[in-house]
């Protein structure tokens, strides 16, 4: 496909596009991208409470926050084409796949979350939700590459999407990486509150 703007003028347009919100999108913008705002807030002032409290994390800790950071970032852009140029779009499958990659991805952080108390219990659960988070993000993936290929999105939508996937498999690595571990210095920092 042929750009005739450059890739700035093409991030700016796309951006611009949030000036033709309705009242509900906002809505749903807030919902979604404050959700994720407040896992990275949350995780990263936890993190940093302890940090500054004498805690040492193994360094992989870090990539969790950072993931989220990526991600938070990636779906701010993206949800504002899913909320105006490509709304009707979705409505072919792609939303139902949003909302089962979301509730997939919410739901196994949560259980990972519930599992430093519960481990044994929870493991299972959270690897199988974990995984079906992936695997919904790469049949969303799919989906976003034939609506390009089709004239039906543009390359910022593509981009976007690019680092939400990267976002959210640092995150979950990391997440499951130090869940494995048995989660190095959250007993000391809960000690700490």
């Amino acid at each position: 496909m042929e750009h005739s703007r450059t890739f700035l003028a093409d991030t700016l347009h796309y951006a611009g596009r949030i000036r033709s919100f309705s009242k509900g999108d906002w809505k749903v913008y807030f919902a979604w991208v404050g959700l994720m705002l407040g896992l990275f807030g949350s995780v990263t002032g936890f993190l940093i409470f302890g940090y500054l409290n004498g805690v040492r994390y193994p360094l992989y800790v870090w990539n969790v926050p950072i993931g989220i950071f990526i991600f938070v970032g990636a779906i701010a852009f993206d949800t504002i084409g899913h909320r105006t140029a490509y709304k009707e779009a979705l409505k072919n499958g792609e939303d139902l796949v949003h909302h089962i990659t979301i509730f997939a991805g919410i739901t196994s952080t949560l259980l990972l979350c519930l599992a430093y108390n519960h481990r044994d219990f929870l493991r299972i659960p959270a690897l199988v939700l974990l995984g079906l988070s992936v695997f919904y993000s790469v049949i969303d993936e799919a989906m976003h590459w034939f609506r390009y290929t089709s004239g039906n999105s543009d390359r910022i939508e593509m981009w976007s999407h690019f680092f939400i996937f990267v976002g959210h498999l640092i995150m979950v690595v990391g997440w499951w990486v130090w869940f494995e571990a048995g989660y190095p210095g959250v007993s000391e920092t809960l000690s700490l509150l």
